[in-house]
């Protein structure tokens, strides 16, 4: 049986995959580990590519927003382990440096986004700053509309996303290292996401001539939870 292992977005689990463990379970062995916040995508990515090492044989690799930054520092590094590769909205943000001035302006606004969380989390405020976190990719509202008991469990997961986009935005490589990537890649957007997401998506689009590109229209960044039936089906 093939193995699927699936990495979640930030501030998230491997329970953020359920449905897509239902979905695939007849047919593959699915693994969604919890993912370790650590301050570089080589830390992040050494427990993965240990699972990885230890299979009889590759895996098809899925990753979501930082779990898709992960897993695509995986497949860059160690594409033999791999049989393919799903990345829905990577939150690679390291590759948009040297891009054009949309790219600049991408990451300008994502760098501001992290720099706020840093500063939430210094001053202590944990609450606020997820919820502006959580609002930023998901809609103005998205966290106020959120149960009180949901809020009061991710405000302490702060300092996991500050690290996390420590990860991200540290990493040296960039759109050069990735270009001719040999995994067979399938690449899914939302519809209606963020600046920075698109733009990544688009540079990858541009270095992975061979890509797969579908866009799940409606969606946002969150798009294997809010429209998890059409991600699955992908």
């Amino acid at each position: 049986m093939e193995t699927v292992i699936a990495l979640h977005c930030s501030g998230s689990s491997g329970a953020q995959w359920r449905s897509l463990v239902e979905k695939l379970g007849t047919r593959y062995r699915v693994i969604a580990p919890d993912l370790t916040s650590c301050g570089t995508l080589a830390q992040a990515a050494a427990p993965i590519r240990s699972i990885l090492g230890r299979l009889s044989a590759p895996a098809h690799l899925v990753g979501h927003s930082w779990g898709g930054g992960v897993a695509l520092h995986l497949a860059r590094t160690r594409p033999e382990l791999l049989r393919t590769l799903t990345l829905i909205e990577p939150s690679a943000f390291h590759l948009l440096r040297g891009g054009g001035a949309i790219d600049a302006a991408a990451l300008r606004e994502i760098s501001e986004v992290a720099a706020r969380t840093e500063a939430d989390l210094a001053s202590g405020d944990l609450m606020s700053g997820f919820g502006r976190f959580v609002d930023y990719w998901s809609g103005p509202g998205s966290w106020d509309a959120m149960s009180a008991e949901k809020r009061a469990a991710f405000a302490p997961l702060l300092a996991g996303i500050a690290l996390d986009f420590q990860a991200l935005l540290g990493e040296p490589a960039e759109i050069e290292d990735v270009r001719g990537m040999p995994v067979p890649t399938l690449l899914v957007q939302g519809g209606g996401t963020t600046l920075p997401s698109r733009c990544v998506c688009k540079r990858l689009r541009d270095a992975l001539p061979g890509v797969q590109f579908s866009v799940v229209r409606g969606a946002g960044h969150m798009l294997p939870v809010t429209h998890r039936e059409a991600v699955n089906a992908l």
